[in-house]
């Protein structure tokens, strides 16, 4: 019975690079196309070279023919000239990360730009990811959404981004290391507000799976006296900010500028919070930003 042109290495287009979403968990997940493909491709690329022999022998894949070599984030840019010249020769070519979807928050960028470039065809073999995984069943907003990967591990860099991010309508999704949840939930809550909805999606697609919703406050508070929050495989949900936030914050940067105009950030922020009845140091992270920002 004929199948998809893409479904056999007899009719693998040759001179393609294929981006290959694999499991995040569940190895039932990976599609009937993948695995042709993973199968079938004249060379295999995967982030870590063993991680990937051993989904394809959980899998029953068994490839006939071809290499399987790595590219991870410190190889990437230097191999990817010469894999480019291997697909420009024709050659078919599959990218994978070690569990879900290439360049989401994993390697692949350089060389889809670099093949694009050279004018290669690169297909999508969609599948799982953890990010819109999480998204479906956070029971949040989902109709525009912000994608910000991992956060910061250093929590004055990290307290800083989630400022920027504070007035942000759109619902955000972040990875996280499941040893920072707690102190990333306390900072989600100071920057911004205890009260805003959100979900800790944790083990998405295996035997734990589990969905924490609440808001960011009852969130923290559980992460202080639920051990299984920290562990296995983490992904934040938090709803965007509402039109009257989103309407503070641009309120609070006009008089932060006019302030600025003719005061210190110390000043302007101290003024500013009398003003406003904002945090004091929440309106000296802003007037930083205000005062680096390009004219």
């Amino acid at each position: 019975m004929a199948g998809d042109p893409d479904d056999s290495i007899a009719r693998l287009r040759p001179g393609t690079l294929f981006v290959v979403s694999t499991p995040i968990g569940n190895l039932a997940d990976l599609s009937a196309r993948a695995r042709d493909v993973l199968r079938d491709a004249d060379l295999l690329l995967a982030e870590d070279t063993r991680h990937t022999a051993q989904l394809l022998r959980s899998c029953g894949i068994a490839r006939s023919h071809g290499e399987l070599e790595s590219l991870h984030e410190h190889n990437e840019r230097d191999r990817a000239p010469v894999i480019v010249e291997r697909l420009q020769a024709g050659a078919s070519v599959a990218i994978v990360s070690d569990a879900g979807t290439p360049l989401v928050s994993d390697p692949g960028a350089a060389l889809v730009g670099a093949a694009v470039t050279a004018g290669v065809p690169v297909v999508a073999v969609p599948g799982p990811c953890a990010a819109i995984a999480a998204l479906s069943i956070a029971a949040l907003p989902a109709g525009r959404f912000a994608f910000e990967g991992f956060l910061p591990p250093k929590a004055a860099a990290r307290q800083r981004m989630l400022q920027e991010l504070a007035g942000e309508a759109r619902t955000l999704v972040f990875y996280e290391a499941p040893h920072r949840v707690r102190e990333t939930l306390d900072d989600l809550a100071a920057a911004f507000g205890a009260e805003r909805p959100a979900a800790v999606a944790r083990e998405i697609t295996k035997k734990f799976e589990t969905v924490y919703r609440g808001t960011l406050g009852s969130l923290a508070r559980q992460a202080a006296t639920d051990p299984d929050m920290e562990r296995g495989e983490i992904v934040l949900v938090v709803q965007g900010a509402s039109q009257a936030a989103t309407a503070n914050d641009a309120e609070a940067d006009r008089v932060l500028r006019v302030l600025l105009a003719e005061l210190p950030v110390s000043q302007a922020a101290k003024l500013a919070a009398q003003l406003t009845g904002r945090p004091r140091k929440e309106l000296y992270d802003r007037a930083l930003r205000l005062r680096s920002a390009p004219v």
